[in-house]
């Protein structure tokens, strides 16, 4: 069970702050979460089961995600089906993950760049999962590093110069 205060990750909605415990109209246990990035207010059963929640992770293992990146090999993923590309994009994104959150926007910025390389148009479902999988990812990591989200891919940015320049 979460406390109030703790950040948690909350299905795709992303980082939750636990903002109160309480019994509903059914008296059943509930949490009142106040998502980081969303204005909105969220009742969900402490018991819910088709929702996942989990802790956010710790400012640790974030930086272990970020020192991760050079090792992930982006594969962009084709599928003329849009059926079958939304859900193995819904799949990378069920897994709550942040290192499979990064092997998804790596890959799909791979195939943005083979789209332009071809002059072809970038899909319209490959835009929209990666927003979200961006959206999910840098407010986990904002709120594990105690940063603004908008300076997430900065942060990485320059950590990624910080490795490459003490590895060579």
């Amino acid at each position: 069970m979460f406390s109030v205060g703790d950040l948690i990750l909350y299905g795709r909605t992303g980082v939750c702050r636990v903002v109160a415990i309480g019994a509903d109209s059914a008296d059943r246990q509930c949490y009142t979460l106040q998502p980081l990035y969303q204005k909105c207010s969220i009742k969900t059963p402490v018991d819910n089961g088709k929702v996942f929640m989990r802790p956010i992770i710790s400012k640790e293992e974030a930086e272990q995600v970020i020192e991760a990146i050079p090792t992930i090999k982006p594969c962009a993923y084709h599928n003329r089906n849009l059926t079958q590309l939304k859900e193995h994009y819904r799949e990378w994104l069920d897994r709550h993950d942040c290192l499979e959150l990064v092997a998804m926007t790596m890959s799909l910025y791979e195939k943005r760049r083979e789209a332009e390389e071809q002059k072809r148009k970038f899909g319209a479902v490959d835009e929209r999962f990666m927003r979200e999988a961006e959206e999910l990812l840098f407010g986990e990591l904002a709120a594990a590093l105690g940063c603004e989200k908008s300076a997430v891919a900065g942060y990485i940015s320059s950590r990624m110069a910080a490795m490459q320049s003490a590895a060579g």
